[in-house]
């Protein structure tokens, strides 16, 4: 992904709110398929680490894009937003 690629993400993610939220449990076997589903959905996602989440958001981060074979778009505090390119006849997000 290009630098200007990564730009463009990030300026749609700024309109979006988190759709999920990471809390005392950290990454469950559900979170992840709940993820994976909404990335197939959407392409887009973002996501809220809860304060009472002890793990760092950023291995959080690592860990789902590795599962849900996706990428890091960026990580800010505790939010992650996350992108995954859908399939050609799916796709909703034209990167320039």
């Amino acid at each position: 992904m290009t630098s200007k690629q990564r730009a463009y993400l990030k300026s749609l993610a700024m309109k979006q709110e988190p759709i999920f939220q990471i809390g005392k449990a950290s990454l469950t076997p559900e979170v992840t398929q709940a993820v994976a589903e909404a990335l197939a959905a959407r392409e887009l996602v973002k996501i809220s680490v809860l304060q009472n989440c002890m793990d760092d958001p950023r291995e959080i981060a690592d860990a789902l894009a590795e599962r849900t074979r996706s990428q890091v778009v960026q990580v800010i505090g505790k939010k992650i937003v996350l992108y995954k390119e859908g399939k050609e006849d799916k796709k909703k997000i034209f990167l320039p």
